[in-house]
């Protein structure tokens, strides 16, 4: 995994999870197939292997560079803007 300027710009520590899942998928009525959390406000998306998309959507929306899987037992992060696990 690489660094890159976004993660030092992250707040610490992480934010909480505004939700346990993705609450754009359950107002869709779609089912996320992986969540991840944004590591700047704590907003919980669906990856983009879902229908929707919507923790690139967040991004897209809000500039929010750094994620990380939501899912039990992993722990990685990725930067949209670098295109980098971090």
């Amino acid at each position: 995994m690489s660094e890159c300027p976004h993660v030092a710009e992250l707040p610490r520590p992480e934010p909480a999870p505004l939700s346990d899942t993705c609450p754009e998928c359950l107002k869709d009525g779609t089912h996320p197939v992986q969540l991840r959390l944004c590591l700047v406000c704590g907003h919980v998306g669906c990856c983009d292997s879902s229908p929707h998309q919507h923790a690139t959507g967040h991004f897209k929306e809000t500039g929010h560079a750094v994620m990380r899987t939501f899912e039990p037992g992993e722990s990685w992060r990725w930067c949209f803007v670098d295109g980098l696990l971090v």
